[in-house]
């Protein structure tokens, strides 16, 4: 099966929470609530540094990810 890049999770536990799945490497789920981060990969100390810088990147990407399936809803 081939999964898209982003999914929209939702979680009544979690009434305010709006999270993203990225399940591409590296994947991770992030909350963009709050933008809490949480990996879902194990990495190295050095591959750690790099994802640090990178994880802005991510963020604005599943941002706009997010609004563009809302937007779609709108329409």
């Amino acid at each position: 099966m081939e999964l898209p890049k982003f999914l929209l999770g939702d979680n009544t536990d979690y009434p305010n929470g709006i999270f993203i799945v990225h399940t591409a490497f590296p994947r991770f789920v992030i909350n963009l609530e709050d933008d809490e981060l949480e990996w879902l990969e194990e990495f190295d100390k050095e591959d750690e540094s790099e994802l640090e810088a990178e994880m802005e990147n991510m963020i604005k990407a599943a941002t706009a990810f997010y609004d563009r399936e809302v937007s779609r809803y709108e329409d």
